[in-house]
């Protein structure tokens, strides 16, 4: 049964909020104001991929009996603020789910570990196919489709890389060939998005 602690809750509105904040200052051309009436849009776009990616990492642990949990980390938080407002930059590394229980196997951390990913791509169709429907000629609509395709597709790339901190690792080490299929869908939207060549 999925739970969640107050703790837990209050961990992931925080990063989620740093994190629309954030992207809408770099998207407002750091401009505060602006930042500040891009945050729903933000909120939407990039926070529903964040929260989701770590939500599923839960789901799965949970699934195979592990006890998961999701913590911010503060100093991760403090770097996405200091390089957004003082570079322009976002690098942000707001928290993970931490998952407690006897020895995780490869094929489980694999699986766990994808699920983060495959959501981050399964929400770039879905904002994708936003901007298919009649809503898109409304400006604000457009802005969510297409800022959350393309962010989502960054963030299943970008979690997908092979390093031990990130989720490719474990996947590639559970089965090489499936990360490969799954980082080359990823890679593609996000340069097809980058380019303009879905919308």
């Amino acid at each position: 049964m999925v739970k969640f602690t107050s703790k837990e809750i209050r961990d992931i509105v925080i990063s989620m909020l740093v994190i629309a904040l954030v992207f809408a200052y770099v998207f407002s051309n750091r401009n505060i104001n602006v930042a500040l009436t891009l945050m729903p849009i933000t909120l939407i776009a990039v926070g529903l991929g964040f929260v989701l990616h770590e939500l599923a990492h839960k789901f799965v642990a949970i699934r195979y009996g592990f006890y998961a949990e999701y913590k911010m980390w503060i100093e991760g938080l403090i770097l996405a603020l200091v390089t957004t407002f003082v570079f322009g930059i976002v690098f942000a590394a707001p928290g993970a789910v931490y998952i407690h229980g006897y020895h995780i196997r490869d094929d489980q951390n694999g699986k766990i570990s994808i699920a983060g990913p495959l959501t981050n791509i399964a929400l770039t169709l879905m904002f994708l196919g936003l901007l298919l429907t009649p809503f898109a000629s409304n400006g604000i609509i457009f802005e969510i489709g297409y800022l959350g395709a393309s962010v989502n597709s960054f963030l299943a790339v970008f979690n997908l890389i092979p390093i031990s901190v990130l989720d490719g690792a474990k996947v590639f080490r559970w089965n090489p060939l499936i990360w490969i299929v799954t980082m080359a869908i990823a890679f593609v939207f996000m340069i097809s998005l980058m380019f303009g060549l879905l919308i």
